[in-house]
């Protein structure tokens, strides 16, 4: 019988790790720490089919479109830690970015098994969302071959989404299915065939840029700072502060009653200083420049303190 996994390259071993468990502790470190410092090169020649694959799926959210990651085991974990971030980090709709783990939730902490192996699953994940022609579904498979990915590249393909298949081999089945593929290509790993090593960091990587450009793109923060943020604890509301004090000069006893104000929205607070608004009259100047700030500001030229 032919082991379809046998000729990838994630599933290799290498020799210069074949006696780690006779070496000290620092040693195998030392090995560990060696081996990723050659993910982040890795993705950096895939930087041209990443940055593709960013402005095609941010062109679609601006016309209301979602973003989907699909993924099995630690490729779905990690789908799934990357979009469950963008609303504290960027404000968003707990909707507009999605992860989809093989096995659902349960998967999250321990392995489903079976489950990456289920097409049809995968498929179902995709229509019980009401996937659509504006939606992007990117498709996370260390392997690039995990029957559920496939199944639910397949199906968002179908309807009409675009589609995205992030991979650590190449020629893999995942990049066929994709009108994107994204190939990042790390090697054995120190354990072989765990792909929760160099794969997962690299997968992470790619999954950081993609919302986080895509949120650039989308006018979500203002120069690096995270003018989305929503600020439900103290850390959070002290940063929000911090931001309204940055972007304004204004003092802190300045800046957070305008942020209360505002509802602790940063945008409205920084309009409501800068061109010594209300929040209400701050809101309609926002929405009335597509929610960017840059734009709101520029209109017109400062009035306020």
């Amino acid at each position: 019988m032919i082991d379809p996994l046998a000729s990838l390259s994630t599933e290799q071993s290498d020799p210069r790790y074949s006696d780690i468990d006779r070496l000290s502790t620092e040693q195998v470190a030392r090995l560990m720490n060696a081996a990723d410092v050659t993910v982040p090169a890795a993705v950096a020649v895939e930087i041209p089919a990443i940055s593709a694959a960013i402005d095609a799926i941010a062109a679609r959210m601006r016309d209301g479109g979602r973003l989907f990651y699909v993924g099995a085991g630690t490729s779905g974990r990690l789908a799934v830690l990357d979009a469950s971030e963008c609303p504290p980090t960027f404000g968003t709709d707990p909707e507009l970015v999605q992860g989809i783990i093989a096995g659902g939730e349960p998967a999250l902490t321990r392995s489903v098994e079976g489950a990456e192996d289920d097409g049809d699953a995968g498929a179902a994940a995709i229509a019980d969302r009401q996937v659509g022609a504006l939606d992007s579904v990117v498709g996370v498979s260390a392997s690039g071959r995990a029957p559920y990915v496939l199944g639910a590249l397949a199906e968002a393909g179908r309807r009409g989404a675009l589609t995205v298949g992030l991979s650590c081999n190449a020629g893999a089945p995942l990049s066929a299915a994709a009108l994107h593929p994204i190939e990042v290509i790390v090697g054995p790993e120190v354990v072989t065939g765990s792909t929760r090593l160099k794969a997962g960091t690299a997968q992470k990587l790619v999954l950081n840029m993609i919302s986080t450009i895509a949120m650039v793109r989308l006018g979500r923060t203002y120069g690096n700072t995270m003018i989305e943020v929503s600020a439900m604890n103290s850390k959070l509301a002290d940063r929000a502060t911090r931001m309204v004090r940055d972007i304004t000069g204004a003092d802190l006893s300045v800046a957070r009653p305008a942020l209360e104000a505002a509802g602790w929205h940063v945008k409205v607070a920084v309009l409501m200083i800068e061109r010594g608004l209300g929040p209400d009259d701050a809101q309609l100047l926002l929405r009335a420049h597509g929610d960017r700030l840059e734009s709101a500001l520029a209109a017109g030229g400062a009035q306020g303190a």
